[in-house]
């Protein structure tokens, strides 16, 4: 299957260039679709650029909280100066939304087609 999911210019720039390999998503009806080797296509909401990944893996979890504590920041799309937080993820998901639907974290590889 293909999935096609936006995303904002930094966390895409990040995969474009290799170094985020988690993506973090909210578990919603949506992404319980998702199976490994699934493809994603990301388009980049201010460019409009496309990238196409392979999911390697899924990882799932009650909270953003509790996915920060298992993965290397850079991992998640920070900066190795950045601090990582996962309240960080606040802005895109409520912890009512977290509560309901558990979170993801969606292990990556970029592909060509």
């Amino acid at each position: 299957m293909e999935y096609k999911m936006k995303l904002q210019n930094g966390p895409f720039n990040s995969i474009k260039n290799g170094t985020k390999t988690i993506e973090l998503r909210l578990n919603d009806e949506k992404r319980q679709a998702l199976k490994i080797g699934d493809l994603i296509e990301f388009t980049n909401i201010v460019t409009h650029e496309v990238l196409l990944v392979k999911i390697e893996n899924i990882y799932k979890y009650d909270s953003f909280e509790e996915l920060y504590k298992h993965f290397d920041k850079v991992e998640l799309g920070y900066m190795k100066h950045e601090t990582a937080n996962y309240e960080d993820m606040l802005k895109y998901y409520s912890k009512e939304e977290q509560n309901k639907y558990g979170v993801l974290g969606i292990k990556i590889r970029k592909i060509w087609r």
